[in-house]
């Protein structure tokens, strides 16, 4: 038999690093060889470069983000997550440890479990990653059809921020394994620089609303969506799949501190980027009209279901308090770009 070669190796490391961590040891094979029982939610979503996240990115930071913006996906259904698959496309001198290192550092904190994946070579990296959740104890999976005429409508957190990182990312900002360096130019005030460094972390690295999710599935009614499109984009979703018809009040919006003026100093319109930026990663849901979330989770009030419609085509959401621009989208599509 000749040397291993460096897929073997990176296995045995890796194998390694799970131990380390006190984690399951599920790796061992082409397949992953799980038992399972009770009901259970699969998400998959990718990560490419150049599209989710900036060339140039370190490898731990893309592990970390796969892991967020897939743990989403769970807490808008309220499951609790447990497994993940992952497949890695990546070129000659790409630090497979560090990603993993970032991936297994993060499913560590959200009892993620890493079950087994595939490796292969690429001019690009492409990550994949498929979570596996499980219906939590007296829980049920949140759904997007179940907002009712006379529902309140709820943000779990700030919008546009994640925009606005992206925003720097795009005019020099910059990543390294540990730290944020704001772009030359614009030149970002002192007064503003936390908020910048803010925005950039809540873009690389977004943090899944898991708690908030396990609330909302004991409640006996909810419908919840991730933004992760844009809030306007994603309650059409909503409402189309509910049948319902919305309001939503843009002046309601929850906003982190100095968006706006981050949006002003990237020549940007803060409440469309507000509406239509995307990745913010906080549950959008429908509660009926005395159920208030636990103050614990900031959940914000945004607006209203007004009517239940006959089909999807019906399905309207009004935007109260702004308006956006002639032609500009409602929010992220990937076919429509």
């Amino acid at each position: 038999m000749g040397a291993r070669n460096s897929e073997d190796r990176l296995i045995d490391w890796l194998r390694g690093e799970i131990a380390r961590r006190g984690l399951p040891d599920l790796l061992g094979g082409d397949v992953a060889q799980l038992t399972l029982s009770g009901d259970w939610a699969v998400s998959a979503d990718q990560q490419l470069e150049s599209v989710h996240f900036p060339a140039g990115l370190p490898a731990n930071r893309i592990g970390r983000r796969l892991v967020g913006v897939n743990l989403s996906d769970l807490a808008a259904a309220g499951a609790e997550p447990r497994y993940a698959i992952a497949t890695l496309a990546a070129p000659g001198g790409f630090d497979h440890r560090s990603f993993f290192e970032g991936l297994l550092d993060a499913g560590q904190e959200f009892g993620l479990a890493l079950a087994g994946g595939d490796l292969a070579g690429s001019s690009q990296i492409h990550a994949t990653l498929t979570v596996f959740g499980r219906r939590r104890p007296r829980g049920r999976f949140l759904r997007r059809d179940l907002a009712r005429a006379g529902d309140t409508l709820w943000l779990g957190g700030t919008v546009g921020e994640s925009a606005i990182g992206r925003l720097l990312l795009a005019r020099g900002a910059a990543a390294t394994p540990k730290t944020l360096r704001l772009p030359a130019s614009p030149k970002v005030p002192s007064r503003l620089r936390r908020a910048a460094r803010s925005a950039i972390s809540r873009h690389l690295e977004p943090e899944p609303q898991l708690a908030l999710g396990a609330w909302l599935s004991t409640r006996q009614r909810a419908a919840a969506i991730d933004v992760s499109d844009g809030v306007l984009l994603d309650l059409e979703r909503m409402a189309r799949e509910s049948r319902v018809g919305c309001e939503l009040d843009a002046t309601a919006l929850p906003l982190s501190a100095g968006f706006r003026e981050l949006a002003r100093l990237l020549g940007q319109d803060p409440m469309p980027l507000a509406l239509t930026g995307g990745e913010d990663y906080v549950l959008l849901f429908a509660l009926p009209e005395r159920v208030r979330p636990p103050a614990r989770y900031r959940a914000v009030p945004v607006g209203r279901v007004t009517a239940e419609v006959e089909s999807r085509r019906d399905a309207v959401v009004r935007l109260l308090g702004a308006e956006l621009p002639a032609g500009l989208s409602k929010g992220w599509d990937h076919l429509a770009r």
